[in-house]
């Protein structure tokens, strides 16, 4: 499947540490704010897993592909300074890198359903 609309999804599941949530919180929610002025932003919702309750989940859609975000976007100074204290904060991370092909109720990510089915 190929990504016609040129953006990439990073959806990004954190494991906090016991009793780090709140503190993992604010980084991440100092961290949306930054990025969410960055020409290639297009959104972010921060979510809590209500399964998994020490878990958090960030899914963010960017113009670009995965090549032109790890180029542009995860050099910049003020991810450096977030990546620096994660450790402190985290036991694990996984990120998975999404591409969208099909869309409903909303116009994000421009793939319609009516793409996905060419």
């Amino acid at each position: 499947m190929t990504n016609n609309n040129n953006q990439i999804i990073l959806n990004i599941r954190f494991k906090v540490k016991p009793g780090k949530k709140e503190d993992f919180r604010k980084q991440l929610f100092s961290l949306a704010d930054i990025m969410s002025n960055e020409t290639n932003f297009v959104n972010a919702i921060i979510h809590d897993d209500m399964d998994q309750s020490e878990d958090i989940v960030i899914y963010e859609i960017w113009k670009g592909t995965q090549e032109s975000w790890l180029q542009e976007e995860f050099p910049k100074p003020y991810r450096k300074e977030y990546e620096g204290v994660l450790s402190e904060l985290l036991n694990d991370r996984m990120v998975s890198w999404l591409i969208p092909v099909a869309e409903w109720g909303s116009n994000l990510t421009g793939a319609s359903k009516k793409q996905s089915l060419k």
